[in-house]
């Protein structure tokens, strides 16, 4: 399970205990067994929520320029943000925008601390069955990527690597729906006349 999850329970202990020391006497005899159940829910629905976004974090955080260990701790950070403001997240009209959005937010934060530049993928040497073919086609599309605007690639990453809808799109970025699409047609009309693509959509330019 992802180091986050670990973290995160850790700080949540302490508000846990807090917590109880603040209901202390005025606790009626059923109301700490019920505290505990909701308590136990949202840790099994968080874990539910790691397992089922852990991937596509990492993956989008690729793909919008982070190297793969720098990408495991960005989203890392941003489901140690997503437990410890859980209700916060339960309660957003669109769960997974909001997420995407702190993604997004902790991104751009460690870059204006690191001045992070778009890097090449690391690719690990193929195994047996696991295809040069489409190490080959990832690192073409990471390169070709690295010719947009930082707003041009969350709009893309977003809409096509992580498979938002235009409107979680725009509610993950926080821009109008039409914006998205603007976006969307400058950077797919780039990368459609991409040489780092060429080869792969029918031959060379």
């Amino acid at each position: 399970m992802p180091r986050a999850y670990v973290s995160a329970q850790k700080q949540s202990e302490g508000t846990d205990l807090q917590r109880r020391r603040v209901l202390g006497s005025e606790e009626s005899p059923g109301q700490g067994a019920f505290v505990d159940t909701a308590r136990t829910d949202d840790a099994a629905a968080f874990d539910e929520f790691v397992e089922s976004h852990w991937r596509s974090l990492v993956r989008a955080a690729v793909f919008l320029g982070a190297q793969a260990h720098e990408a495991e701790d960005l989203a890392q950070a941003t489901l140690v943000k997503c437990y410890t403001k859980w209700a916060l997240v339960t309660a957003a009209d669109d769960r997974d925008a909001y997420v995407y959005r702190m993604l997004l937010n902790t991104l751009r934060s460690d870059r204006r601390k690191l001045s992070w530049k778009l890097r090449s993928i690391t690719v690990a040497e193929p195994t047996i069955g696991d295809g040069s073919e489409a190490a080959a086609i990832a690192d073409a599309v990471h390169r070709a990527m690295a010719g947009l605007s930082k707003d041009q690639q969350e709009v893309v990453v977003l809409r096509y690597f992580v498979q938002l809808t235009e409107a979680q799109t725009a509610a993950a970025l926080g821009i109008p729906a039409g914006t998205v699409k603007s976006r969307l047609s400058r950077s797919l009309a780039y990368l459609s006349a991409s040489n780092h693509l060429a080869e792969f959509a029918g031959g060379a330019r």
